[in-house]
């Protein structure tokens, strides 16, 4: 994880990114894999993150974050857009 890190921060530097720019992305993603994986549940997310849920919510607001966005990723696609299964896992499911 480190070399990535590294990897990507030389990548930026040399992209010409801000620092701001940078630690807003940063925070950014951050946040947001740490919602998605609460199923955007802000208590929990900001239970794990060591903060108050309204320090999370204003962070929220103030990187552009939004809970119905992160919690429309989470849906399941509708049946017709969902992949198919081969017919022997379909036959394992039945019994």
């Amino acid at each position: 994880m480190r070399r990535e890190l590294d990897s990507l921060v030389t990548h930026m530097h040399s992209s010409g990114i801000r620092y701001e720019e940078a630690v807003r992305e940063f925070k950014r993603q951050y946040l947001r894999e740490v919602l998605m994986t609460h199923r955007g549940n802000q208590c929990k997310a900001a239970e794990e993150l060591g903060m108050h849920r309204n320090t999370l919510s204003r962070a929220m607001a103030e990187l552009g974050l939004s809970l119905p966005e992160i919690r429309a990723s989470l849906k399941r696609p509708p049946r017709s857009e969902r992949p198919v299964y081969s017919l022997a896992h379909q036959r394992l499911r039945q019994g």
